[in-house]
């Protein structure tokens, strides 16, 4: 079987929506105009999708408590660097400044509503 979408019920999801598409190369495959605001974006292979909408009979995620080893969205990132700049400077915050781990390099961001972003530079690529 293949993933095809992890949804994520969320506080903002018009403007979540909007900063990943802006800031992350997604693209809007499916939205609703009217709540819960349903956005499926794909990511730049067009094969992996996130849904964020905000459904206010459930809870949303509160992901400035949420610790990154116990959920984060793992970016491929060709200049870590470069990424940590743009993003922070889009309105991101550093958990965890550029590091190597062996040969894979990383840092760890909170998405302005707080999720956990690793950037992901692999010494040996697992996906393309």
């Amino acid at each position: 079987m293949k993933i095809e979408h992890l949804a994520l019920n969320v506080s903002d999801p018009l403007n979540m929506a909007r900063w990943y598409v802006e800031h992350l190369g997604f693209t809007v495959k499916r939205r609703g105009i009217e709540s819960p605001w349903v956005h499926f974006l794909a990511d730049d292979s067009g094969t992996v999708m996130l849904e964020l909408y905000g459904n206010p009979d459930a809870a949303a995620l509160d992901f400035p408590s949420v610790q990154p080893p116990a959920l984060h969205l793992a970016f491929v990132s060709r200049n870590i660097e470069g990424d940590v700049r743009r993003l922070t400077a889009a309105g991101a915050t550093v958990v965890a400044d550029v590091h190597k781990l062996g040969e894979d390099t990383f840092a760890m961001l909170r998405d302005p509503w707080g999720l956990p972003l690793q950037l992901v530079r692999r010494g040996t690529p697992m996906i393309d």
